[in-house]
């Protein structure tokens, strides 16, 4: 089974938020698997389905992003996945909004969600497509950027990334992620 998850905020307050961009990438798969995100036992929002001859689940933390790694472990044990086989999907300052790239591992970044996830993990041995939202204007202090909503003139080039996200998540479903990330990471809206 392959499992993505998309990291964020639990609530309405933080639906649109910059730092929810993981979500919207799994709510995009769930339209196009047709999979119903239900709360499970995990602290989150689960569902699977079979694409491609394959069980993929879907997962959106509802731990709040600083407590991620408590919702994913649980479900990694459950199921019996392999950390090669889970992606997650996030938000990432370093890079301008619309663009995306793919990694085999990594740190944590600074990003409290992914430091996490590193935690309860124990590795940094885990498949990443981070989505970027751009940097702060100077002098605004991180946390309140990351919680700000995406300007009319980024919306465009987000929406998009999401949807490349999203095309690459389906093509890891099938390739090796190694293929994929060549693949997404060579072009110039990367």
């Amino acid at each position: 089974m392959k499992l993505f998850v998309g990291l964020g905020n639990p609530g309405k307050e933080y639906e649109q938020t910059r730092h929810n961009i993981g979500f919207f990438v799994i709510d995009e798969l769930a339209k196009r698997w047709d999979v119903s995100l239900k709360t499970a036992k995990f602290r989150g929002l689960f569902g699977t389905a079979s694409v491609s001859g394959e069980k993929v689940a879907l997962c959106k933390p509802l731990t709040y992003m600083n407590l991620s790694g408590e919702c994913v472990r649980p479900l990694i044990d459950y199921y019996g996945i392999a950390i090669e086989d889970v992606i997650v999907i996030y938000d990432d300052l370093d890079l301008p909004p619309g663009k995306i790239r793919l990694r085999l591992k990594g740190s944590s970044g600074g990003h409290n969600g992914v430091k996490s996830l590193i935690h309860h993990l124990g590795t940094e041995q885990f498949k990443r497509i981070r989505i970027g939202i751009g940097r702060p204007a100077s002098g605004q202090p991180v946390a309140d950027y990351v919680l700000s909503r995406f300007t009319e003139e980024e919306k465009p080039a987000v929406a998009e990334a999401v949807l490349r996200a999203a095309d690459a998540c389906e093509q890891a479903v099938a390739a090796p992620f190694t293929q994929v990330m060549n693949e997404f990471n060579k072009y110039p809206w990367c």
